[in-house]
């Protein structure tokens, strides 16, 4: 009766997972289940999320992963780029997504500078988001300079998967978000990078904003699964920022972004509706309100009534 009344007259209360469309789905993801999807050809399917909400609507929706990115730092913080959110911003963001999901890998964005020092800082960095905030693997981004890194963390137990090609972190050095790759020489470094990171012991690469021929290269030279972002559709699998997919990025999207949602004009809709209804004093009704209990109204009457005499 006590817990009944309480999800009553809660403010808010989500529902339960049991009723989700996908509720069936109730194998975890693993790095294990990636490897299995690659080697049978079917396509992992990864999405970016960043608070509770959002995550358990997309782990239940069945993606394979979901990454906390550090696109955060632009579509939920509102900065430029990826380059300010910090440790502690990225922390407080994967402990959300972690409480919300159930089935899908949760994967976390290293931040710009997290790594980038020195290794020893890089692992400790990455062991905090593994022990703190429940995540199952990191991503970094960059190549050959990565390797050593990538190995101390292997050695440390902590799954990584890298980012190879656009990397966002980098922006400043190549002069804006520019699709990679494009040379035959940066090619061979893609491919050289992409097979050296797998040897070290990342578990799959991010490939973002390379040609299509560029990443089935590396898609077909790798064991790993290569997840692409504006790479074609010849990859192991896709991401995309959910905010971009539900047009909620406030900004023209990228070439290779296809929107399947509206939510910015479904949210808009709903408060234009609610502003109306406030200011039309038509909400609240009567169905969303609370009222006395007889004995209780009756006695503040009476009260009422002692008061004025």
């Amino acid at each position: 009766m006590g817990v009944a009344l309480e999800l009553t007259m809660s403010l808010t209360h989500f529902r339960s997972a049991d009723q989700s469309a996908r509720a069936t789905l109730t194998a975890p993801s693993t790095i294990q289940s990636l490897q299995d999807k690659k080697t049978q050809g079917r396509p992992i399917v990864a999405l970016t999320a960043y608070d509770y909400a959002t995550a358990r609507l997309v782990d239940e929706a069945g993606v394979d992963f979901i990454l906390v990115g550090d696109s955060l730092a632009m579509v939920v913080m509102g900065y430029d780029n990826t380059l300010p959110v910090t440790m502690d911003e990225m922390l407080l963001h994967t402990r959300a997504v972690r409480r919300a999901v159930k089935r899908a890998m949760v994967v976390a964005d290293m931040p710009f500078g997290s790594y980038q020092v020195t290794n020893a800082e890089g692992v400790a960095n990455a062991a905090r988001f593994i022990k703190e905030a429940g995540a199952q693997a990191v991503k970094i981004e960059g190549g050959a300079s990565r390797i050593d890194l990538v190995k101390r963390l292997t050695d440390a137990e902590i799954p990584v998967m890298a980012h190879l090609g656009l990397t966002p972190q980098s922006v400043h050095r190549m002069s804006g978000y520019r699709v990679q790759g494009k040379s035959v020489t940066a090619i061979h470094h893609l491919v050289k990078d992409a097979l050296a990171l797998e040897a070290a012991g990342a578990f799959a690469v991010v490939v973002e904003g390379i040609p299509t021929e560029v990443a089935q290269r590396i898609t077909a030279a790798l064991h790993i699964p290569a997840v692409g972002i504006g790479a074609g559709p010849h990859c192991d699998g896709q991401i995309l920022v959910l905010h971009d997919l539900i047009n909620l990025s406030f900004s023209a999207p990228a070439k290779f972004v296809r929107r399947y949602g509206d939510a910015a004009a479904l949210i808009t809709d709903a408060v234009n509706r609610y502003r109306n209804d406030v200011e039309g004093h038509q909400f609240p009704g009567e169905e969303e309100s609370y009222h006395l209990g007889k004995e209780a109204l009756a006695a503040l009457l009476r009260e009422e009534g002692k008061l004025k005499a």
